[in-house]
């Protein structure tokens, strides 16, 4: 009797200290709970835990794939013209089973004449491409600008006087490609852009530019001051554009020489740094109630006149 009453005392002390001498503690664990039911997308081996990382992984994916190509245009009219352009493209992609017109055709043949891979993908892939964007059954993924160097500039193999064109402060990609284009049309050699504040080579300004941005160079430069100063070193006479000039473009006695034409935003102008770095600021001469020029357009006027005089 007395070795029972021990016993017992005993089983009671060790549970006490938290051990598993006897059943109760057993029977305790199984009655507690095991916690909320995981969700079926994490539950190991479930179907909808398969797919959840399947779209896991496709979105990875896509984030690696848009920083590697740089951007995408969307839709029929869009990316035939980039093409009629010879944007340079990593790959069409077509949605699979899409009814054909004469613009997806256009397409198609661009791309197998200018060696562009052409993918077929579900339209849900395309939807991803496109950021949900309306995209017609056409995505065009564009690869990022390769810049040069402002240095580089200097030794552009193109005839003639050296002319590039500066541009400060425009932010329009349109307007980017225009002068690039104006600039290959007029016998430019280059043109550069600040890194901050400043329009880059877009897909649209790739497209505005008609094919020039593919023979014509575009620097960028990481201080725009510094780089006129670096092309004034050089040689260069820099010359920028503003309504309130020392001089009016048909007078300018510099256009026969090495040129950088610097062009200001339409509601700015040129910065105070770059203005106090130019040689000679010019105006354009107008008539009428019109108080300023598209920046895209005053360049070409200047470039011509420039190109004219040089003649």
């Amino acid at each position: 009797m007395a070795g029972n009453q021990r016993r017992r005392g005993a089983v009671r002390k060790s549970n006490k200290k938290g051990a598993t001498v006897g059943s109760g503690g057993q029977r305790r664990r199984g009655l507690e709970g095991r916690g909320p039911t995981p969700r079926a997308e994490e539950r190991v081996g479930h179907p909808a835990a398969r797919r959840a990382a399947r779209d896991s992984r496709d979105r990875g994916q896509q984030r690696r794939g848009a920083r590697e190509t740089g951007e995408v245009l969307f839709g029929r009219n869009t990316v035939v013209e980039a093409l009629r352009a010879h944007v340079p493209a990593t790959a069409l992609h077509v949605a699979s089973r899409m009814e054909g017109d004469d613009r997806v055709k256009e397409a198609l043949a661009a791309a197998v004449e200018q060696e562009v891979p052409v993918m077929e993908g579900t339209r849900q892939e395309l939807d991803r491409l496109a950021g949900g964007g309306v995209h017609q059954g056409l995505v065009l993924q564009v690869p990022p600008y390769q810049y040069a160097h402002p240095d580089d500039l200097l030794d552009v193999e193109l005839p003639g006087t050296p002319l590039l064109v500066a541009l400060d402060g425009i932010t329009d990609p349109h307007n980017l490609g225009a002068v690039v284009r104006s600039a290959a049309a007029f016998g430019g050699h280059g043109v550069v852009v600040p890194e901050r504040r400043s329009a880059g080579m877009t897909a649209a300004a790739w497209k505005t530019s008609a094919g020039a941005a593919a023979r014509l160079p575009v620097a960028r430069a990481t201080n725009l001051t510094r780089a006129l100063q670096g092309y004034r070193r050089a040689g260069f006479f820099v010359v920028g554009l503003d309504a309130d000039g020392d001089v009016e473009l048909p007078e300018l006695a510099l256009a026969d020489q090495p040129l950088v034409v610097v062009v200001g935003s339409e509601g700015k102008g040129l910065s105070r740094l770059v203005r106090e770095t130019c040689d000679q600021v010019v105006s354009i001469p107008m008539t009428g109630v019109t108080e300023s020029l598209n920046a895209s357009v005053a360049a070409g006027v200047t470039l011509y006149e420039v190109a004219r005089s040089r003649r």
